[in-house]
């Protein structure tokens, strides 16, 4: 690559890993407002499962929306409309005093301003900056920011909670994810239009005509399971089991940290070795790090070695499934592809949060989740393993 192009590669990849940062960093979160919040205004865990369960859907349902405004209008406008969404969907959870409000403002605006400035429109970008050779590795350092912010932003919104109230915290959370909107301007422009030669119709008919797509759609559902479910619900289940909210936060923190090293090497390794193999494996080691925190008992440095064994493998299904789907698919409709698999995601974590908090209600107790955690690995490992990592022709046009 000459200097230019290089520096300009560099610059998106800085940039996009920067905004998933601030976008997963804020998300990691909002398990610190439940009590707090549930305390002010009288609000079961239910009802917070529920206004999550809700964001995570219209995430990924947004997700598809985004990618096609992504791939028609380009991903720097895009973004830009995804900030401004987020940042009203914080500042209305300030405001929100009955149920449907919280759903309407942590659930829906915040579920789409989440869409345009996670994954689905970000690591297109970032893949079509650089050099085939370099795309799982940078996808891979992209991924790692959101792990990044995970480990810097879930104590600093703690730190925020317990000095500035939750009402505070709200308000500087929701500057963060503005800053957003101006970074959006380094992402500008769009895909090659004569790219590839055929239709978003063709390529989405071609991509759900295949089974593989399919394969990475369920699989990606069990992976918004386990880190919705783990997000929202862990550190009410440490305080329950006798820790402290401090324990909590630095579980979420310690799960980032470690997955910066997890994100980059799923990355870097998927250039190199099978990514479907690696995916498999990501998903079949999680059920691991779940069997022990059941198995022990509950003390700090038991969550702190669950916490970082998860972060191993937390967000290193990112890049791998992302990557299978430029490469199998092409690039020219990525972000649209991304934001379709990404439903499935997002199904997956609808019912992470709501099952957490429907089983608390009922049973007092999130072991069966966990349980449903362990087999859901499993069964993600056995679905990407007949993933066919073939390149496909490009579709006749729709």
């Amino acid at each position: 690559m000459s200097a230019q192009s290089n520096a300009f590669s560099m610059r998106t990849l800085f940039i996009g890993a920067l905004i998933v940062l601030l976008a997963l960093g804020v998300r990691a979160t909002f398990g610190l407002f439940m009590q707090p919040m549930g305390v002010a205004q009288g609000w079961g865990r239910d009802t917070f499962s529920m206004a999550f369960a809700i964001q995570n859907i219209v995430w990924g349902v947004g997700s598809i929306f985004m990618g096609m405004l992504a791939d028609r209008y380009g991903a720097g406008r895009t973004i830009a409309l995804g900030a401004l969404l987020y940042m009203l969907g914080m500042i209305g959870m300030y405001y929100a005093h009955s149920e449907l409000t919280l759903y309407m403002t942590a659930g829906v605006l915040v579920g789409l301003g989440q869409a345009g400035t996670t994954f689905p429109v970000i690591l297109p970008v970032v893949a079509r900056s650089v050099p085939p050779a370099y795309r799982s590795t940078a996808m891979g350092i992209a991924s790692a920011g959101g792990s990044l912010g995970q480990f810097a932003i879930v104590p600093t919104g703690q730190l925020l909670i317990s000095t500035m109230d939750w009402t505070g915290a709200l308000w500087m959370l929701s500057l963060m994810i503005a800053s957003g909107i101006p970074l959006a301007y380094f992402l500008k422009g769009r895909p090659d239009a004569h790219a590839g030669g055929h239709s978003l119709a063709a390529a989405v008919k071609q991509a759900l005509a295949d089974r593989s797509f399919h394969f990475l759609f369920w699989s990606y559902a069990v992976c918004g399971f386990h880190t919705a479910f783990i997000t929202l619900h862990l550190p009410a289940f440490l305080t329950d089991g006798g820790l402290t909210a401090t324990h909590g936060a630095t579980a979420i923190a310690l799960i980032g940290l470690f997955n910066i090293a997890g994100s980059y090497y799923a990355g870097k390794l998927g250039g190199r070795i099978s990514k479907k193999t690696l995916l498999a494996w990501v998903y079949f080691l999680r059920a691991f790090g779940m069997i022990f925190l059941l198995a022990m008992p509950l003390t700090p440095a038991v969550v702190y070695v669950f916490a970082a064994w998860m972060g191993l493998f937390w967000l290193g299904t990112v890049p791998l499934t992302q990557g299978l789907i430029g490469h199998i698919y092409g690039l020219r409709y990525a972000a649209t592809l991304s934001g379709i698999a990404f439903l499935g995601h997002q199904i997956g974590s609808f019912g992470g949060v709501w099952l957490g908090g429907y089983a608390y209600q009922t049973t007092g107790s999130y072991t069966s989740v966990w349980v449903a955690g362990v087999v859901l690995s499993v069964v993600a490992a056995a679905l990407c393993l007949p993933v066919k990592e073939q390149v496909l022709a490009s579709p006749r046009p729709a």
